[in-house]
C-alpha cells in the first residue's frame, strides 16, 4: 500500500466514524510513515483526481473582489515556485521566513516548500524589526519572503538574510514574480523523511518569551486528522477559520484540517470586524464550516444573528475556552452548539467537543483519537482527577511536535517522566469529560482555595456592561491573595462607580464566597501579538501596587481600583 493509500485509509475511517466517537476513539491508530511529503504524496494525488478542478482555496475581499484556485491550479503554481527555489540555489533544509497575509502567494508558498525541502518559518505581519531580528537569529533563517511594505522592516535586521519580494517592489530583494516562468511539473531531489523539519512556530508567549516550536512532515500534516475528525469536515465543506498567517491555529483550519478532508478553504479579509459583513458573506459563499476564537465569537453575538440566513452546521472554537453565555447565545439563534476544542502550538487538538456527543457547558470535552490523555498533580506527580494535561508517550502521539529547537533543556522538561506535560490544568469528571482549569501559571489560591481565573471570567463576561475580563490573584495581608478583575466594557457603559458596583454585585450572586470577585478595575487587556491575554502583566501590575514592598502607588497604566467593601460598608 503506497503512503497516498495509507494515509486516506486512515482518514476514511475517521469520516465513516464522524459521528461514533467511542469507536474511533478505541480504533484508531496513528499511520506511522518512514517518507511522508504531504504536498507530493497527499495534496498532488487530489489534485489529479476527481476534485481536480473544484475550488480549494477562495478568498474575498473586503470590496467584495473575489481570487479562488483550484486543487490542479495550486499544485501547478507550488510546483512552479518549488522549481524556481531549485532555480535560485535555495538549499533542501534551509529555514525561510513566509511573512505574508491571507493572500494566494501564501498557500502556494506552503506547498512549494514542503515540496521541495524548506523548513517554514510562519510569522504574522504584525512583527517590528525587534521580533525579526530575534526570528532570523534563533529561527537561523536564510530567507525572508514578504510583501515590500513588511520587507522594509527587515532594514533594521543585522543578521544576513536573502529578502524575496511577492510584489517584486523591492530593487535588493529577489522578484517572487518569477517563478511563473518555471515549468508547471515538479520532481523532489529525494524521498521527504517523516522527521524532517517542516514548520518553525515562535509560541505566543503568554508567560514568558516566546519558545520555538519544531513540527515535522508528518507532526502536522498527518496530526492534524484529529482536527478533521474534531472539526467534522468532510469532502465538499467550504470552512471558514478567522486566523491570522503566522500562528500554528492559522495552519490547524486554514490548511491542513480542509485540505485533509478535501474541503474548500474559505478567507474573508477585512481590516476592521463588521459581524453583519462577515455573516452576509457566509452566506453568498454557502459556507458549511466555522471556526473562529472566543474574541470573535463575543463579538458576533453583539450583532443580530439572524442576519445570517444559512448557518453551518459546523460550529467550532479554539484559543481560549468558551463561555457559556456564547455558546447559549448562537444556539438560540443559529440551532447549532459551538463545540469547544484545546489544543496547542505543540499539538494537533488534544481534547475537544466532538460531533454527534452532547456538549457539558463550559468543557473542553474528550480526548482526541490519537492521543491518550491523562491529568497528572504536580504534588504528587500521579494520575488524578484533577490536574495538568499531559499525554502518555508510549505510544508517542504522531500529532506532537518534535520538540523545542535550540532548547534541549525546555524539551526533556516537557516531555519527563513518559508525558508530555502541557502547563494547562483542568478537572475530569466520571464521564471522562475534561474541563479547563487554567494555565498552570495562572491558577492562584486565595485563603487556601484554588481558584481558576477561566471559571470567574466565565461569570463577570455574563454582566451585559462586561465585553471581556481577566482575573488575576491580587495580594492581600489576610488572605495572601485574593481574585481582581480586569475589565473592558461594552459600549454603552461608563468606567465608573456605578458599573463596577452594578458588576460585582452580579459576582456577589453567582459566585461562592471563597470565589467572589473582591477588587475590580477598567482597563484595555495586556495581550500576545496573537491576542491571548498575558495575565502575567496584570500579575506583576498587581505584585507592584499591593505586594511586599509595594509601595501602594499607581503603577503607569493602571485606573482606579474598586472593591467590594466598598459597596457594602466595610465587611469582608
Amino acid at each position: 500500500m503506497s503512503v497516498t493509500d495509507e494515509y486516506r485509509a486512515a482518514r476514511d475511517r475517521l469520516l465513516e466514524l464522524r459521528t461514533d466517537y467511542a469507536t474511533a476513539k478505541a480504533e484508531f491508530v496513528w499511520p506511522r510513515f518512514e517518507h511522508f511529503n504531504y504536498a507530493l504524496d497527499w495534496f498532488d494525488a487530489v489534485a489529479a483526481g476527481p476534485r481536480a478542478d473544484t475550488e480549494a482555496l477562495i478568498i474575498v475581499e473586503e470590496d467584495g473582489s473575489r481570487t479562488a484556485r483550484t486543487w490542479r491550479e495550486l499544485s501547478e503554481a507550488s510546483n512552479r515556485v518549488a522549481n524556481w527555489f531549485r532555480a535560485e540555489g535555495i538549499q533542501r533544509g534551509d529555514r525561510v521566513i513566509l511573512m505574508l497575509t491571507n493572500q494566494v502567494e501564501l498557500w502556494e508558498i506552503m506547498l512549494a516548500g514542503m515540496k521541495y525541502g524548506l523548513a517554514m518559518i510562519p510569522t504574522t505581519t504584525q512583527m517590528g524589526p525587534a521580533d525579526l531580528q530575534d526570528r532570523v537569529e534563533r529561527g537561523g533563517a536564510a530567507f525572508a519572503i514578504a510583501r515590500a511594505e513588511d520587507l522594509a522592516k527587515f532594514a533594521e535586521v543585522t543578521a544576513p538574510c536573502q529578502l524575496i519580494d511577492v510584489d517584486g517592489a523591492t530593487p535588493t530583494a529577489w522578484d517572487y514574480r518569477e517563478a511563473a516562468a518555471q515549468p508547471s511539473a515538479f520532481t523532489p531531489d529525494a524521498p521527504t523523511r517523516a522527521d524532517e523539519a517542516l514548520l518553525l512556530y515562535f509560541t505566543s508567549g503568554t508567560t514568558s518569551k516566546a519558545k520555538l516550536v519544531e513540527h515535522t512532515h508528518t507532526s502536522y500534516p498527518v496530526g492534524h486528522l484529529s482536527t478533521m475528525f474534531w472539526i467534522g469536515l468532510e469532502p465538499g465543506d467550504v470552512h471558514l477559520n478567522v486566523a491570522s498567517p503566522g500562528w500554528g491555529k492559522h495552519a490547524w483550519s486554514n490548511f491542513f484540517a480542509p485540505w485533509i478532508a478535501e474541503a474548500t478553504v474559505f478567507i474573508y479579509n477585512y481590516s476592521r470586524f463588521d459581524a453583519k459583513a462577515l455573516m452576509h458573506q457566509m452566506d453568498a459563499e454557502n459556507v458549511t464550516s466555522f471556526c473562529a476564537p472566543p474574541t470573535v465569537w463575543r463579538m458576533l453575538i453583539q450583532a443580530d444573528l439572524s442576519h445570517l440566513e444559512n448557518p453551518p452546521a459546523k460550529l467550532v472554537s479554539a484559543g481560549e475556552p468558551l463561555n457559556a453565555e456564547v455558546i447559549d447565545r448562537v444556539a438560540q439563534a443559529w440551532g447549532q452548539a459551538i463545540r469547544d476544542g484545546f489544543g496547542q502550538t505543540e499539538s494537533t487538538v488534544q481534547i475537544a467537543n466532538p460531533p454527534g456527543l452532547p456538549i457539558k457547558i463550559g468543557a473542553m470535552g474528550r480526548p482526541m483519537p490519537g492521543y491518550d490523555v491523562v491529568l497528572i498533580d504536580p504534588s504528587t506527580g500521579q494520575e488524578a482527577t484533577e490536574g495538568e494535561i499531559c499525554l502518555r508517550l508510549d505510544p508517542r502521539p504522531v500529532g506532537l511536535m518534535k520538540g523545542y529547537l535550540g532548547d534541549q533543556a525546555k524539551t526533556d522538561e516537557v516531555l519527563r517522566g513518559g508525558y508530555y506535560h502541557s502547563g494547562d490544568m483542568a478537572e475530569m469528571d466520571e464521564q471522562g469529560v475534561i474541563t479547563y482549569i487554567g494555565r498552570g501559571d495562572d491558577v492562584f489560591k486565595s485563603s487556601d482555595y484554588k481558584l481558576s481565573p477561566f471559571e470567574l471570567e466565565s461569570v463577570i463576561i455574563e454582566h451585559p456592561a462586561v465585553t471581556e475580563a481577566a482575573v488575576v490573584p491580587s495580594p492581600d495581608e489576610i488572605r495572601l491573595s485574593v481574585p481582581k478583575a480586569f475589565v473592558v466594557l461594552a459600549a454603552g457603559f461608563e468606567p465608573d462607580a456605578a458599573t463596577a458596583e452594578s458588576i460585582l454585585k452580579y459576582c456577589r450572586k453567582h459566585l461562592a464566597p471563597f470565589k467572589r470577585i473582591r477588587r475590580l478595575e477598567f482597563a484595555e487587556l495586556p495581550k500576545t501579538i496573537s491576542g491571548k491575554i498575558r495575565r502575567v502583566e496584570l500579575r506583576a501590575a498587581e505584585e507592584r501596587r499591593h505586594g511586599a514592598g509595594g509601595s501602594g502607588d499607581l503603577p503607569e497604566g493602571l485606573g482606579t481600583e474598586y472593591r467590594d467593601t466598598d459597596f457594602r460598608g466595610k465587611k469582608a
